[in-house]
């Protein structure tokens, strides 16, 4: 028997032309799994969006199917009640003064513990995870009583400071993972050529890693955004209240306006949309390509 005759033989069958191949079912699993996980994160927004154009009586009457009737008037007038132009506003401020603040601290913090030599690294590292660990509800009453004292109580900028320090302990780990990875060559290079520490800092440093700062700030100015326990303990006074507690103004006595609540919902999460959705490759980079290291 020829070698071509005996190779002929022993070569494998081939497949048959309809089988799947071998990967293929898995793949189509991960997709039916993704695909349930998507419908379970988007359905109650899709109810909540639903609801913000119905009538409290449909509500009542049918709270998870569409609305027999459109009511897009909802929004002017869940805007004209809550007066939300102004909150929004305030939300803004405090949002980016949060977003400031906490790249810088977070920055300068992490700069100081992986390239100053920090005394005791080790023990403020334990110190950020204990911060982000701890709840801020067991701080609430000394804050109240020292923001009165200093006169920050119903401000603003009392409200972002508190900002600041229960939101930078995790974007200064997050900042110092990025600052880990980063080779030291180009800073002992500059530091050579006669650089100072801040010039260190702010030309070499900090856009290699900026791509992390933006991304801690975003989180910061998202989470600020949105916070509403604080705001509603720190902020009393309505010109400064920011739009997460405009969803008091459809509360009458003991029932509550469902319509106007969604309305005014949708309003304010229109902006977080909208900045997701234009920085979201920033953002997701910003997380996925460091890691929280310690």
């Amino acid at each position: 028997m020829s070698t071509a005759q005996l190779a002929v033989q022993t070569a494998p069958a081939p497949e048959q032309g309809g089988a799947a191949p071998r990967g293929r079912r898995p793949q189509v699993v991960t997709w039916i799994v993704l695909g349930l996980l998507g419908l379970y994160a988007i359905a109650p927004l899709l109810v909540f969006a639903a609801n913000a154009l119905k009538s409290t009586r449909e509500i009542d009457a049918n709270p998870l199917g569409l609305p027999q009737e459109w009511n897009w008037s909802n929004f002017a007038e869940a805007w004209e009640r809550a007066d939300m132009g102004p909150a929004l506003l305030v939300s803004l401020v405090i949002a980016v003064a949060t977003g400031l603040g906490v790249a810088v601290i977070a920055t300068t913090a992490a700069y100081a513990m992986t390239r100053l030599g920090l005394p005791g690294e080790g023990g403020w590292i334990l110190w950020l995870l204990v911060s982000s660990a701890l709840p801020i509800q067991l701080f609430l009453v000394p804050l109240v009583s020292w923001w009165s004292l200093l006169g920050l109580y119903n401000q603003p900028i009392g409200l972002v400071i508190i900002y600041w320090a229960v939101y930078s302990p995790f974007a200064t780990l997050l900042v110092r993972s990025a600052l880990l990875s980063l080779t030291k060559a180009y800073e002992e290079a500059a530091r050579m050529d006669g650089a100072g520490e801040l010039r260190v800092f702010t030309r070499i440093v900090l856009p290699m890693i900026w791509p992390t700062v933006l991304t801690a700030a975003l989180v910061a100015g998202l989470q600020a955004y949105n916070e509403f326990m604080l705001a509603v303990t720190f902020i009393q006074n309505r010109d400064f209240q920011p739009v997460a507690l405009s969803l008091y103004s459809f509360q009458q006595g003991f029932t509550t306006d469902w319509s106007l609540v969604g309305a005014a919902g949708l309003i304010m999460a229109l902006p977080v949309i909208v900045l997701f959705l234009t920085m979201q490759r920033r953002f997701i980079d910003g997380y996925a390509s460091r890691g929280v290291t310690t």
